[in-house]
């Protein structure tokens, strides 16, 4: 039980390291513009080697910013929680709702990626010939399968039984 719990805090704690990387990096897309190699990310675009804020407040931006940071903070919570399930004497409820906060933050990655990949793909796509992504958008999708898997382990775990007092009648009757 403590190696599947172990495993899922480092999958848990490698996940939330490539989501804050992901998150605050500018390498989410990459594309010519002007003849000059030009990235994105969410927070700057980059041209020619120099960066700008989004100065225009995209929705889908802000969908995607708002998605991953919420799961940043529920993968730190459940993470707390993985943590204290080792010295608890509740370690079930801890390790299932620890499993259950890390699976939250997955999805909220998963959701967070999809909303980009969607808009991404219909209209960077069809504004700009040479484009693709990027690393930063790579390391979230790994983010992902690890919170995942993270959440599988800890929610996954066996629970302890829990035995029935049995009392043995007379088999005579």
């Amino acid at each position: 039980m403590y190696t599947l719990m172990g495993g899922g805090l480092l999958c848990a704690v490698s996940g939330l390291v490539l989501l804050i990387v992901a998150t605050a990096t500018d390498f989410w897309m990459q594309y010519r513009y002007s003849e000059n190699l030009s990235n994105q990310g969410l927070w700057r675009f980059c041209v020619s080697g120099k960066c700008h804020p989004h100065t225009v407040s995209i929705a889908f931006w802000d969908a995607t910013r708002a998605f991953m940071l919420l799961s940043i903070l529920s993968c730190f919570a459940g993470i707390i929680l993985g943590l204290t399930a080792f010295s608890s004497n509740s370690r079930a409820s801890r390790t299932r709702s620890a499993g259950i906060t890390l699976l939250i933050a997955g999805l909220l990655a998963l959701l967070g990626l999809s909303v980009y990949t969607g808009v991404t793909v219909n209209f960077f796509g069809k504004r700009y010939a040479n484009w693709r992504f990027s690393w930063s958008y790579i390391l979230g999708w790994i983010a992902v399968i690890l919170t995942l898997s993270a959440g599988t382990c800890s929610w996954g775990l066996p629970r302890p039984r829990q035995f029935q007092h049995c009392e043995v009648s007379d088999l005579n009757s």
